[in-house]
């Protein structure tokens, strides 16, 4: 009797490299803003990387090179896509504590009286 072997998801079949992630991404440089005077204000030293699949961005620009914002901007992206992948733990039905249930029940019982006693006072005026 052969055993069914389970679904593998296509997208974690690629290993999460620069090398393999190259033909999924959109690379641009641009101006980085903040302070850093004419430096940052004539260089295209900032990186953004748009992986092109999931539609994520990640931006890079805090130093003065494009090199280490490249390298910056993958480390962010592989670390976005490391995450996307992981499979969350099921959420376990949790019920409320005895003294919560215990001020649940006090507080009911308070707003019941609150109205027993506005039923009351409207009756005396009617009748």
């Amino acid at each position: 009797m052969p055993i069914a072997e389970p679904e593998i998801d296509k997208s974690a079949e690629t290993p999460l490299t620069i090398s393999a992630l190259k033909n999924e991404v959109e690379i641009t440089a641009f101006k980085s803003s903040g302070p850093g005077g004419q430096h940052k204000n004539k260089t295209e030293s900032a990186i953004r990387i748009k992986h092109l699949p999931t539609g994520i961005i990640v931006v890079a620009g805090e130093s003065r090179s494009q090199i280490k914002n490249r390298e910056l901007a993958w480390q962010r992206l592989i670390e976005k896509l490391r995450k996307r992948r992981q499979k969350r733990k099921p959420r376990l039905p949790t019920q409320p504590s005895r003294a919560a249930k215990e001020k649940r029940h006090a507080q009911k019982t308070q707003l019941s009286l609150k109205k027993q006693a506005r039923q009351k006072s409207w009756q005396d005026e009617e009748g």
